[in-house]
């Protein structure tokens, strides 16, 4: 299936055709902004299904401008930038953006991340994100709420539980840790890092054939944490 419109906010001439170049195929048309203005206007005007977006633009800082379109638009918004501070990684997406690639960038990685975040927003209004979701045989069962590996039940804690339910929500979708110790432990203190690593380490024991390389809960250094069934 291809989508109408994406939406590419960079002041470089090269990296918007790299782009439009990774997305030919996944959408059916591609709109390029030099400005962080002019791509405010696009956004506004057009509605694109997804929006790539430089933090470097000559007039306004990208990340107001990922604030201001936040504020209209439940598009998903992929940062790119060759900034490298995990510090800016955690603000943008706790400000609403929905993942971030850093440049220089693999042209795969960044086609499967776009394709990630299309078909999240294709899903969201037409599937009930309580249906079960199955995934390379993995079954998890929100309402039950239950998860099979090879159709056998596996045995999760409340905490367990309430991190996968999370993350496999927002599949596709990068969280940090901020993001995910405020959904799993309704709580603003505590180290939310040391947390989330212990529980992560158990949970992929039970989730992935092979924790030390996993297939479904990928590590973002620094950041967080991406439930990634297509990995």
């Amino acid at each position: 299936m291809q989508y109408d419109l994406a939406l590419v906010i960079d002041d470089e001439p090269q990296i918007r055709r790299v782009v439009r170049s990774a997305l030919e195929g996944e959408v059916a048309r591609v709109m390029e902004a030099s400005t962080g203005r002019e791509g405010l206007d696009i956004a506004a005007t057009q509605q694109p299904a997804l929006i790539i977006l430089d933090l470097g633009l000559p007039d306004i800082a990208g990340i107001d401008v990922c604030r201001e379109i936040r504020k209209s638009s439940s598009a998903p918004i992929i940062v790119l930038s060759a900034r490298h501070s995990d510090q800016e990684k955690v603000k943008l997406l706790d400000l609403g953006a929905d993942d971030y690639v850093t440049k220089p960038f693999s042209t795969i990685e960044f086609q499967a991340r776009a394709r990630a975040q299309l078909r999240r927003a294709r899903q969201a209004p037409v599937a009930s994100l309580d249906a079960p979701l199955e995934i390379d045989g993995l079954t998890i069962d929100f309402v039950k709420p239950v998860l099979l590996r090879d159709k056998s039940p596996v045995h999760l804690t409340k905490t367990e539980w309430e991190l996968l339910r999370t993350l496999a929500k927002n599949r596709g979708r990068t969280l940090t840790h901020r993001q995910l110790f405020a959904a799993v432990w309704a709580k603003p203190y505590g180290d939310a890092q040391q947390y989330l690593r212990v529980h992560i380490r158990s949970l992929r024991r039970k989730l992935e054939s092979d924790p030390v390389r996993p297939r479904f809960i990928i590590t973002e250094p620094g950041v967080g944490y991406r439930f990634e069934p297509d990995q």
